[in-house]
């Protein structure tokens, strides 16, 4: 695989020490070796969301952890669009018996359109739509 693709999931079992999808997440990624890993501005966003209510030292480090994926010279962060957006809307829109979020559908046209068929997280949607989700177990 030359690409993968980050999720949400996994930056935060990377960003908390105690997450329990932590392990998963760094034997996925250890699994991808040097495959380029990819994510969006929607998929960080939706990170800095998952720890908007914590304490104000650990959105402090999720801001850290977001503004040095950005830096990253070995990750790729699809930039927000207004194409992105309503793409994502029209799978969103397409999918009313699924229960994916906004965010997974703009994850999907990106995956799509970058032809990355494996996913560093472990939500079944992705899998539902036919990409190989990375981090299937838990420890």
């Amino acid at each position: 695989m030359n690409a993968v693709f980050a999720d949400t999931v996994y930056w935060l079992a990377v960003f908390r020490p105690r997450d329990p999808w932590r392990g998963a997440a760094l034997r996925a990624k250890e699994a991808a070796g040097s495959a380029r890993v990819v994510t969006t501005d929607e998929v960080l966003t939706e990170v800095l969301d998952g720890v908007s209510g914590a304490d104000p030292r650990v959105r402090a480090r999720a801001l850290r952890l977001v503004r040095g994926i950005l830096a990253r010279r070995d990750v790729q962060v699809i930039p927000q669009s207004r194409d992105s957006f309503l793409k994502g809307l029209e799978l969103y829109e397409a999918r009313p018996d699924k229960g994916y979020s906004l965010t997974d559908c703009t994850s999907m046209v990106a995956m799509r359109t970058a032809s990355i068929t494996h996913i560093l997280t472990n939500d079944r949607h992705f899998q539902q739509e036919g990409f190989e989700i990375l981090m299937a177990q838990k420890e």
